[in-house]
């Protein structure tokens, strides 16, 4: 059986966890602060720590130093009031498994909970190679968790956009970050997707560099872009017929959500633009 750990002050607070049918299975424990954290984790193993959502993520983050000495495969889902880009940094770089500042939907929080119960062998996959709050370089493993980790984050970043343009950008990311670790990296986990993170004056960019050899745009018969009138389903038909995930739609998609999509000469790099942020 997993074992959740649960911070907070208020045990009715988070009673939705409790209440959550998906954690049926888990054995989840709540205790009122850090120092009761600390004492019960010298007692026993816990696969995943929820901390307190009034907590800063500054307290939190010291407090992950002390438990993972403990227990060093131990995920952190962190719950804040805020966060602000040096906050998300300093996680980023703490390996904290996911991070949600108020007010946050409760069935994201729960499906994140449930995905770090089932990684059973813990590995990041999210390495920092610089950081500002402009500017954010990263080299992550083509991995679904770590993409759906990397996703949240980046969500957490933009939350000075108003909701529906941030929904909009953060699909967009989503969608090149999936398609350069199972088209350009293959879902191996033993080679890393470049992913970069600049906020301007007047727009926001994100880089991508895949592992992989780059494509033909002019011939992806496994995307939506390559449908002619006649056949507008033709792209689904070729990934079934090969045996792919469905799909298909990401960069058509891309294009409509951000103002400029633009690739390098082999197509293993690619700009998504977004301006006026």
């Amino acid at each position: 059986m997993q074992r959740i750990l649960v911070i907070s002050e208020d045990a009715e607070e988070l009673s939705w966890l409790r209440e959550e049918s998906s954690l049926q299975n888990c054995a989840i424990e709540t205790v009122g602060e850090g120092a009761d954290a600390l004492q019960l984790l010298r007692r026993r193993d816990f696969d995943v720590v929820v901390t307190n959502t009034r907590t800063p993520v500054k307290a939190d983050l010291v407090l992950l130093g002390e438990m993972r000495r403990l227990r060093p495969g131990l995920r952190l889902i962190l719950l804040a009031p805020e966060t602000t880009p040096k906050d998300l940094i300093a996680a980023l770089r703490s390996h904290v498994f996911a991070c949600f500042s108020a007010p946050f939907k409760t069935s994201e929080v729960v499906a994140m909970i449930n995905r770090a119960v089932e990684e059973r062998d813990w590995k990041d996959g999210i390495e920092v190679i610089s950081a500002t709050c402009d500017w954010i370089a990263l080299r992550v493993a083509p991995r679904w968790l770590t993409a759906e980790r990397l996703v949240q984050f980046m969500s957490e970043l933009r939350s000075d956009l108003p909701d529906p343009e941030r929904e909009s950008l953060i699909t967009a990311f989503r969608e090149i970050l999936l398609n350069a670790m199972e088209h350009g990296a293959g879902f191996d986990p033993e080679l890393v997707v470049e992913v970069s993170a600049v906020r301007s004056e007047r727009a926001i960019v994100y880089y991508f560099r895949d592992p992989g050899p780059g494509f033909n745009r002019e011939s992806l018969p496994h995307s939506a872009i390559s449908n002619t009138p006649e056949n507008p389903i033709g792209h689904l038909e070729y990934r079934e017929a090969h045996g792919m995930r469905p799909g298909g739609f990401g960069i058509m998609l891309t294009k409509q959500l951000v103002d400029e999509v633009i690739y390098n000469e082999p197509g293993n790099e690619v700009l998504l633009i977004k301006h006026n942020c």
